[in-house]
């Protein structure tokens, strides 16, 4: 299944809707695309993972990425998740309480 990155903005968030599979063949874009972000001075970014199949390895390395880059940058990073399935591969790695992680968009788009 093909990567979709569909780029939003709400409330000054750059709202990042990532769809399909996040693997060793489709992270190396998820993370271009947020790199490019962070370049273009974004500095909220929600990551909205709710339509993700799939996370592996590589796919969760290219997250932690993405949290170094944005805080390095002084900004934040949020991501939504609502599948069991995608919440259990942040639990059984022990990075969720390393993330943000919100139920909805609107919940993540909210000022900390």
């Amino acid at each position: 299944m093909d990567l979709g990155l569909d780029l939003t903005e709400r409330e000054g968030t750059a709202v990042l809707a990532v769809s399909g599979e996040v693997d060793v063949a489709s992270a190396p874009r998820l993370r271009e695309r947020i790199v490019g972000m962070v370049a273009d001075g974004h500095r909220r970014i929600v990551l909205d993972l709710d339509d993700v199949d799939f996370l592996d390895s590589t796919g969760l390395g290219v997250l932690v990425g993405a949290l170094k880059r944005v805080r390095t940058h002084g900004g934040e990073l949020h991501i939504v998740c609502t599948s069991p399935r995608i919440l259990k591969v942040f639990d059984i790695t022990g990075l969720t309480p390393v993330f943000a992680l919100h139920d909805s968009v609107d919940a993540a788009v909210r000022p900390s």
